[in-house]
């Protein structure tokens, strides 16, 4: 297809006449390469397979460095730019109208390009060869976390992208921990080190103090005559120099050696060593195996092997705890750093194979999926949580396993119908196989799968393992849904028990915090404007869907402002949906003020044709965090606490015993209605119809006087439940026993220190909110973990301070704060007016706190 040359010290991009015949008149062709032609397919090899994602604080380049992989790769034949809206992966309406990313992109190519690599002989470098790359590109605005939340569920590593003006800004720091959470094995890319007032040092110092791990510098920049613009980066693993001609397309590469770079540019040179002692210095400190090849070679650092700092890099990163962080330069803009960013992509981060094995739930089984696979766990016995060694009817059973994939993100797309992304763990899905969901039980057809290139795709045969695809119209699967596919069975029925129970670890979807009215135009159009909402809400479950009973009205809840603005732009854009949505309000919560007395209820009538009997009795009292621990039986829902009383449901409890429920109401049928009673009562408070928070209830059933006969079922349980806990909630209304909580939000404010004492100011008075801390962004002081004066990183030519963490000029502040969420809405206008435009803030969820006095009376 295309290939990489050597002319005269210069890497040129050269493509093959197969790559030019797609020019029309002058004009790039800028449509996806994959689409040219079905025989560029090829089976994917596993080992060479990098499932990423770019994730970062909002403006720190992750589409435009996207952008140059793409272009680089051959997958585009023209570089797209996010001011103008012609981005692959920005391609909805209101991402390319606002300039923003809203949803996340996969996008698939390969690097090298095919054909372009050269054959991996003895310790030549990962990136020689050819690796299949699926790429997913992920907002940056705080509003929209649970994409980035569901994009890092199912990705084996990631680039995090910096700003190298800002430095480490709040939402990267808060993106870097959700990558903690899942182990991901990250490297860092300092970008826009070409703009006025960037520095290469403090952010390097930042990455240090603020996420928490060892920043080991790969790259440093070259300032051309050491005071110039940024011209290129000297690379501390092959020790060389990598120039970018100047307003080129990023593509013509020079490179020196340190012989060269002793001639064109002495201080780069000598730098560049420092880099490369410091560099294995840092890797010593947790790699035996690079401390023994520096002792080989005399503790001559510049002999030592490039491919040994690079295999020791993989290996202190491979197990995604963020203890040391490989840091890249470049920027994206002006094509300078995108190449050996692509390098670093297939020599350090992990391939599906070297991840850990996926965490899987079979019943009251919590074990591996490999384990599952292998015939390690039993699954005679429900119950057993060890692993044992199964019957030969088990191990036949799980044979028949032919693929397990979990569904991370569903897409409503005009033309193609419904795209549900999966990240496939085990086996490998084929086209017109049966899936079944094991979360809905149901067995739906895979009738067309596809391989993602963002707005554009490639229709394949299957999908393997460690592969990121999708399938096409499925009308039942949802986000965190795991679908297998098994054989010999009834496709109705799905696979026997409990194999019809698999399912991977679900993706956590945080609690929205705003809601609006949504109100159709007609009677006749309503049911339209439903099923809109639905399909949206398929799309993103972090946005909710209530029905008010009192006035009918559609409540639609997000997770910020900016969200329900989108939403509110697909539904009427997108969807053609004839609705308007009110102004933006604050979701409230209910709470009890003292406990109630028990209530009975007796639940007597018919649901649907059968007549439906059954008894409970609830208490309900404020939850409190510093009482003894509750029993085994409490569970925690949406806040709440539920604990359920079932006498004799232990054989402890007597001569009664479980034994004595009927047949058709086993133990855990009975606490599943109970349950769902509870939950259903708690979604709606008496006094303002707000969600119940922070209560205990306790449900007392009584097997012998509860049940009657064949007229109890898990439907009347339920409905008895529900009543009961409406109950005592009724009583605590008329004795003016419930009060409305408000939610407190986490906020940091990122300001220069000339609007410091207006922000403060206008936190601590006007919006009612506690100041927590005033911190210079890289201070490290509180940190304790990493001395930022141990940390190499080259000077600054051009920065305003020394770069030490002391304050200079142009040093950025941090303020930490609690605030009523009621107060941040619309402060965003609000900052940007205190801080002349400059000042960026973001907030997540702390706790909900009881309103009282003037605050109550206003809401």
């Amino acid at each position: 297809m295309s290939s990489l040359v050597m002319r005269k010290g210069c890497l040129i991009w050269q493509p093959s006449f197969k790559s030019l015949i797609i020019r029309r008149r002058g004009q790039f062709c800028s449509n996806i390469w994959l689409r040219q032609s079905s025989s560029l397919q090829h089976e994917p090899d596993v080992k060479r397979t990098r499932n990423i994602g770019i994730i970062a604080h909002i403006d720190a380049g992750k589409t435009t460095t996207t952008e140059r992989m793409l272009y680089y790769s051959g997958y585009t034949r023209r570089i797209g730019d996010v001011d103008d809206g012609s981005t692959v992966t920005d391609f909805l309406p209101a991402e390319r109208a606002r300039g923003i990313t809203i949803q996340s992109a996969a996008v698939t190519f390969h690097w090298p390009p095919l054909g372009a690599g050269a054959s991996s002989k003895g310790n030549s470098p990962r990136s020689h060869v050819s690796h299949t790359v699926n790429l997913i590109d992920t907002p940056g605005h705080a509003d929209f976390t649970f994409e980035v939340l569901r994009s890092l569920r199912i990705l084996d590593g990631a680039i995090c992208i910096l700003d190298g003006v800002a430095g480490v800004e709040a939402q990267t720091e808060k993106v870097w921990a959700q990558a903690n959470k899942y182990s991901i094995p990250r490297i860092a890319f300092v970008n826009k080190l070409d703009r006025d007032g960037a520095a290469f040092e403090r952010t390097v110092k930042e990455v240090a103090s603020r996420l928490r791990g060892w920043p080991a510098v790969c790259q440093i920049p070259w300032w051309a005559g050491g005071k110039g613009h940024f011209t290129g980066v000297g690379d501390a693993i092959n020790l060389s120099g990598l120039e970018w001609s100047e307003g080129g397309d990023g593509k013509l590469i020079q490179t020196y050696d340190l012989d060269a770079l002793s001639k064109k540019d002495p201080g780069l040179r000598d730098e560049l060593v420092k880099a490369r002692i410091a560099l294995v210095e840092s890797l010593c400190e947790f790699d035996e195996d690079l401390l023994s090849t520096w002792l080989e070679y005399n503790d001559d650092v510049l002999k030592i092997p490039a491919q040994a700092i690079r295999d020791s890099i993989r290996k202190c990163i491979i197990d995604g705890s963020g203890r040391l962080i490989p840091v890249f330069a470049g920027a994206s803009f002006r094509n300078i750093g995108v190449q050996p960013l692509l390098d670093a992509i297939d020599d350090y981060l992990p391939d599906p194979t070297e991840r850990p094995d996926p965490e899987i739930s079979l019943g009251d089984q919590e074990c591996s999926l490999s384990d599952l696979l292998d015939g390690r766990v039993s699954l005679s016995t429900p119950g057993d949580r060890q692993v044992a060694k199964q019957t030969h009817s088990s191990k036949s059973l799980v044979t028949q396993i032919e693929s397990c994939a979990l569904a991370f993100k569903v897409v409503n797309d005009p033309k193609r119908g419904v795209l549900v992304y999966i990240r496939v763990y085990s086996g490998s899905i084929k086209r017109n196989s049966n899936i079944w969901n094991t979360n809905l039980h149901v067995t739906e057809r895979a009738q067309r799968l596809l391989q993602m290139q963002a707005s554009d795709a490639v229709e394949i045969q299957h999908i393997p393992a460690g592969q990121i695809g999708v399938i096409s119209g499925l009308k039942h699967a949802r986000t965190g849904d795991t679908l297998i596919s098994y054989s010999g069975t009834n496709p109705k029925s799905g696979p026997p028990a409990p194999l019809n129970t698999l399912q991977l670890r679900p993706i956590d979807v945080p609690p929205p915090v705003f809601f609006a009215a949504i109100e159709p135009h007609s009677l006749s159009e309503e049911r339209n404007v439903r099923e809109v909402l639905q399909m949206l809400l398929r799309e993103d479950p972090s946005l909710h869907v209530n029905i008010d009973d009192e006035s009918g009205q559609m409540l639609l809840s997000g997770m910020g402002e900016l969200h329900l603005e989108i939403a509110r732009d697909r539904l009427v854009n997108d969807f053609k949906a004839k609705a308007t949505m009110g102004n933006i309000e604050i979701s409230y919560r209910e709470c009890v003020l003292a406990p109630s007395s028990p209530q009975s209820i007796l639940f007597d009538r018919e649901v649907a044709g059968k007549k439906g009997k059954a008894a409970c009795t609830a208490t309900i009292e404020p939850y409190d965090e510093l009482a003894p621990p509750k029993p085994d039986s409490t569970i925690e829902q949406d806040g709440n606490h539920i604990t359920l009383q079932i006498p004799g449901s232990n054989p402890s409890d007597g001569p009664l015993g479980s034994s004595s429920l009927p047949p058709s109401l086993p133990l855990p049928t009975i606490r599943t209605a109970l349950i769902n009673g509870a939950v259903a009562a708690l979604a709606r408070g008496p006094r303002r119809n707000f969600p119940l928070h922070t209560s205990h209830i306790t449900l007392l059933f009584n097997p012998s006087t509860d049940i009657f006969g064949a007229d109890t079922t898990p439907a009347a349980i339920s409905s008895a439940a529900r009543l009961a806990v409406t109950a005592t909630l009724t009583q605590l209304h008329n004795t003016s026993n419930i009060g409305l909580m408000e939610p407190v939000m986490n906020v940091l404010i990122s300001c220069n220190e000339g609007s410091l004492g207006a922000i403060v100011h206008d936190i601590s008075s006007a919006r009612g909110g506690h100041v927590l801390s005033l911190e210079n962004e890289g201070n490290d002081s509180e940190v304790g973990i990493i001395d930022v004066k141990r940390v190499y990183a080259p000077p600054d030519p051009f920065a305003s301070g020394s770069g030490d963490g002391k304050e200079g000029p142009g040093q950025l502040r941090q303020v930490t704060a609690r605030v009523p969420l009621k107060e941040m809405v619309g402060y965003l206008r609000h900052l940007r007016s205190l801080t002349g435009g400059r000042g960026t803030f973001v907030m997540s969820v702390d706790r909900f706190e009881r309103l009282s006095g003037l605050r109550e009376k206003a809401v």
